[in-house]
């Protein structure tokens, strides 16, 4: 692609270096607009300046894409609902054999929970759990906090769903579900037992042997807001149900707020009375004295164990209906995954997903979907125009066109090359951003290999630009997240520094990819 005029360039770099910082640093001095306005101040100017044409950029977004993000925040949600995340917690401390085991459980839990759920929303959900099962353990924080963000970014890489650029990446190149998961499964298994390694060789001597305690999960603290995560945060569930003991759940008791002791007196129902009280017409009756022998169901008892009968009753039936409740959203998550397994339109897939969801709730979804991180998919919105523009510049054409012959995947030094690429801009631009800026490009280059090679080169491109989160704490959204929520805890926070990560992560994400590249096969 040729080079556009001077002057078309300069406003569209000038577009695009806006969106950027706004992106990477959301609170600047002299903008502190935030990150989804940022996107859409980028797109708006792209089109003020010329750059493209306002059906351009409407034709730019991609609704495949925001279809999939919204139908799996959707079901992330309901999921949250049915107690899968407090299970997963649970699954942590539960006969834990000591630091060593704890470490690695947290590893494998990361790694699942982010390739099924996303990795943000794993990172929200279990950082003050393991921040708690640690300080009560007298174990060191930050091993545990390293091993949740590393492993929940390691995991994602697995799946199209694990996170937004695995979305964007599976929906342009049209791999298959079943196709992008067994390619780039064994890179993330090796990858997940190699990270843990690293994790134990590093801190093995602050981790001790004693049995841990088995803890509660505890109720989330405060959700990371906007402005403390990078570009492509994705975190569908805000946790709000989960604030509040007091909120009802499937399956609570609809006597839990009754007073026993008043209930100590029981009441005779006799013939309704014609004074027009529809109370008095349901339940009243011949008051009888404390203690006094009633009949239920043809047998004398105690009032008040009467009362305690009909209570058990109603107990028993209501958790029978949650049970029921949850048991329905897991079959319905299990058959979407099955759906994408087959080949399916992942988009509608999804939204069918959350549709049923919806409608098996049988109640208002308004709170459910308010719970949707709709400023994520403004943010996508803005970023797919304003990066479209970026490319009608024809500068990343120019710059891939001077890195192509050195960076084709059909050769060891060719696939390094390519990497460390990616490696970079996922630092410095963010991924999202760097997989709509070279994918398509490398993709091509690829193809004309053959259409194995397009197939490598997109899984190189997601293998890498999602482990490329962990070189450092601004790498990846769920780092940040584990890092806020670790700071703000109020019982057990922590500081987890831009260094004490760096020591870590970067060797980590060297050794991880590079293992990765030699295991990512098409099939």
């Amino acid at each position: 692609m040729a080079m556009e005029p001077t002057v078309k360039v300069a406003l569209g770099t000038a577009a695009f270096g806006i969106f950027w910082v706004l992106a990477v640093f959301p609170a600047v001095p002299f903008l502190p607009i935030g990150r989804t306005a940022g996107s859409l101040l980028g797109a708006m100017l792209m089109v003020l300046f010329g750059v493209m044409s306002a059906d351009e950029a409407y034709a730019a977004v991609d609704l495949p894409i925001l279809g999939l993000l919204f139908g799996t925040m959707v079901v992330s949600v309901y999921l949250e609902r049915a107690d899968m995340f407090k299970h997963l917690g649970k699954l942590l401390s539960w006969r834990s054999q000591g630091g060593k085991d704890l470490l690695v459980r947290t590893c494998v839990v990361a790694a699942l929970a982010s390739a099924l759920f996303t990795n943000d929303t794993c990172c929200v959900v279990l950082t003050e759990f393991i921040l708690k099962i640690a300080r009560q353990n007298n174990l060191p924080p930050k091993p545990f906090l390293l091993a949740l963000a590393s492993s929940a970014n390691i995991g994602s890489a697995a799946t199209p769903i694990g996170n937004p650029q695995n979305l964007v990446i599976a929906v342009q190149s049209g791999i298959s579900f079943g196709q992008f998961v067994f390619g780039i499964l064994p890179a993330t298994l090796v990858g997940a037992v190699v990270n843990a390694a690293i994790l134990l060789c590093l801190y093995w001597r602050h981790l001790s042997d004693e049995k841990c305690v088995e803890v509660v999960a505890p109720v989330p603290t405060d959700v990371v807001e906007e402005e403390d995560v990078t570009s492509h945060r994705f975190s569908p569930a805000t946790m709000s149900h989960l604030r509040s003991s007091h909120h009802h759940q499937p399956g609570s008791s609809k006597l839990d707020s009754l007073d026993h002791h008043s209930c100590c007196e029981v009441y005779e129902p006799v013939k309704p009375v014609s004074n027009g009280d529809t109370k008095a017409d349901a339940t009243v009756g011949i008051h009888q004295r404390r203690g006094a022998a009633v009949r239920v169901n043809g047998v004398a008892k105690d009032g008040h164990q009467s009362f305690r009968s009909v209570e058990k009753e109603v107990e028993a039936m209501e958790q029978w209906k949650s049970t029921l409740w949850k048991t329905c959203v897991y079959v319905i998550t299990l058959s979407m995954l099955v759906a994408l397994l087959l080949g399916l339109n992942m988009s509608w897939s999804a939204i069918t997903a959350a549709l049923a969801l919806i409608v098996l709730d049988f109640k208002d979804a308004r709170p459910c979907l308010e719970k949707v991180s709709y400023p994520l998919l403004l943010f996508f919105c803005g970023m797919f125009i304003t990066v479209d523009g970026f490319n009608k510049t024809g500068i990343p054409s120019a710059f891939w066109e001077f890195m192509e012959p050195y960076a084709r995947i059909d050769t060891p030094s060719g696939t390094v090359i390519l990497a460390l690429v990616i490696l970079l801009l996922s630092n410095v631009a963010s991924n999202v951003p760097t997989v709509l800026l070279l994918g398509a490009r490398v993709a091509a280059s690829a193809a004309a290999i053959s259409p194995a090679a397009e197939t490598n080169a997109w899984l190189i491109l997601a293998w890498v630009s999602t482990v490329a989160g962990n070189l450092s704490l601004l790498g990846s959204a769920a780092n940040l997240i584990v890092c806020e929520q670790a700071r703000r805890s109020e019982q057990y926070g922590y500081t987890l520094s831009f260094f004490s990560h760096l020591q870590f992560g970067f060797p980590a994400t060297l050794i991880v990819t590079g293992i990765g590249l030699l295991l990512i096969r098409s099939n």
